[in-house]
């Protein structure tokens, strides 16, 4: 909690002496599941940088809404945001008509890259077993939910997407416009889990694209988006740098969530 209020006052600090006023700070599923929110949120008020806690629901909207902005998805008919996360994964579904979007299913799963390392992969390499009961999990928590086949095109954000294209790409420095709506099939998704998983997180982040801090992480990211993809039967996906900031930022701190 100490290190957190520090980054958020830290960053809100550097907001104001660039003249951005207001500020707007929101917590995700951390924040969700935490015991003691409530505790941070009156100290993040106490030093002047009050956060707010969106839910799973806001947070999945907000993503979806991150892509759907976006010129270069305007063409897609139906279109599935997947937005693996360090605590939950956010899954949006909906059908592009003449008066909008129309949502047919939304959801936030308890899966993500922090809470399955901790409960999964204690150690660095990982083992066959802890794969498969790592994928049995996800597999379980998804369920009959998703619709096979009926996904349209699918849109992954955040980092694992982000940092397979780098990787795959070798990408040595971080290029967005490369990046950004780059396609990764489920063949690559799942070859890149099986080269990450075995690896020390030294030999992950001496990888040529492998964005610095991810080498602890990737690994159950990439296993994340496999097996979503895997649940929704998508050959493949593109990839986003967008996510649910860019839509909050555009929405700005007047607008209701």
């Amino acid at each position: 909690m100490i290190r957190t209020l520090a980054a958020v006052k830290k960053f809100a600090d550097k907001a104001h002496q660039l003249n951005a006023s207001p500020t707007l700070i929101a917590a995700t599923m951390a924040a969700r599941i935490a015991t003691n929110t409530n505790d941070l949120l009156l100290r993040a008020k106490q030093q002047e940088t009050p956060i707010i806690v969106l839910s799973g629901e806001q947070e999945a909207i907000l993503g979806f809404e991150s892509v759907v902005s976006d010129p270069i998805f305007a063409d897609q008919k139906r279109i599935t945001i997947l937005d693996p996360g360090g605590q939950s994964t956010e899954i949006v579904l909906a059908d592009q008509t003449d008066n909008g979007w129309n949502i047919l299913f939304k959801k936030s799963y308890p899966v993500g890259t922090l809470g399955l390392k901790s409960l999964f992969f204690p150690h660095e390499q990982t083992t066959g077993i802890e794969i498969l009961r790592a994928s049995t999990a996800i597999d379980e928590s998804v369920g009959a939910g998703i619709q096979p086949q009926k996904c349209g095109t699918v849109v992954t954000l955040g980092a694992a997407g982000t940092n397979l294209v780098s990787i795959r790409d070798q990408l040595g420095t971080w290029q967005p416009d490369r990046v950004h709506g780059a396609q990764l099939t489920f063949e690559e998704v799942s070859t890149a889990v099986g080269q990450l998983m075995p690896l020390t997180d030294k030999q992950r982040a001496a990888i040529i694209g492998m964005e610095p801090g991810r080498e602890k992480t990737i690994h159950v990211g990439a296993l994340i988006v496999e097996r979503f993809l895997f649940a929704l039967r998508a050959e493949y996906c593109l990839v986003s740098v967008r996510g649910w900031r860019h839509a909050l930022l555009e929405k700005g701190s007047s607008e209701p969530l």
